[in-house]
């Protein structure tokens, strides 16, 4: 069969599809989005016209600080560090006259020069009120103590130890411990013994810690408070074993029982 076209047919154009892209839809989160980014720009401009307005006292505040900081350096430096080194060079003679005076060798009168210094130089007790602050005074206090306690004076002992501060665990508990001393040679055991618990429980090893619990047990016990004393004599025997202190433990929990 033949086939033909008629005169002025046109195949009809296939359907021109749409293109998506093309599209603009707007979604109802970036319609969030675009109200929050309007919501900065006006806070920005608040921001701003505050900022101008109060330039004067922002500047301000910003020299105040880098004064501040600039002094706090200057004092570090010109002030703080020269006075540790000199007090630190003060405190050596006394150190020597207090080593001598615990190996035993006239040791009230050595107690007495580091104390209140010798061969030119102070003692510890002007050594932590002329350089108050610094950390040999501090040191000093701890030292002024002990010597005090050594020469029976307690109060004065009292005094400088409770001035010590130390991050140093041992330090801190022996001055600790040495402040309950002073208080059981003033026979004032119940002070005492609040010093030599504190001190027991504080930083736990091997060399303050049974020490001090032996005197706080021996304390309760002078007190008549057994049940305590045979609680701190017992954490001797089961936790510190091996120290010196542990030795006679048995014969002391025999009286707490």
């Amino acid at each position: 069969m033949a086939t033909y076209n008629k005169r002025g047919y046109k195949t009809p154009k296939a359907k021109e599809e749409i293109d998506d892209s093309t599209k603009v839809v707007i979604d109802e989160k970036d319609s969030q989005t675009a109200g929050v980014f309007n919501t900065l720009d006006q806070t920005a401009s608040k921001t701003e016209e505050w900022v101008a307005k109060n330039q004067k006292i922002i500047f301000g505040f910003v020299s105040v600080v880098a004064l501040v900081t600039v002094g706090y350096v200057m004092y570090s430096k010109f002030i703080v560090e020269p006075n540790e080194n000199d007090a630190a060079d003060q405190m050596f003679v006394a150190q020597q006259n207090f080593q001598k005076a615990t190996d035993g060798t006239k040791s009230d009168s050595l107690y007495n020069l580091a104390l209140k210094g010798s061969e030119g130089k102070y003692g510890f007790v002007d050594i932590a009120s002329k350089y108050e602050g610094t950390s040999a005074a501090n040191l000093a206090n701890f030292y002024a103590g002990i010597a005090y306690l050594n020469t029976g004076k307690y109060t004065e002992a009292i005094s400088y130890l409770e001035k010590f501060k130390s991050e140093d665990m041992i330090l801190g508990t022996l001055a600790t411990g040495a402040i309950g001393d002073a208080y059981a040679q003033k026979n004032q055991p119940k002070q005492a013994l609040e010093f030599y618990i504190k001190a027991s429980e504080s930083n736990k090893n091997e060399f303050t810690t049974p020490r001090f619990l032996l005197k706080a047990g021996q304390t309760a016990l002078a007190l008549g408070n057994k049940a305590d004393a045979f609680k701190y004599f017992t954490e001797i025997k089961e936790k510190y074993e091996a120290t010196p202190e542990a030795s006679s433990i048995d014969a002391m929990i025999g009286l707490a029982q």
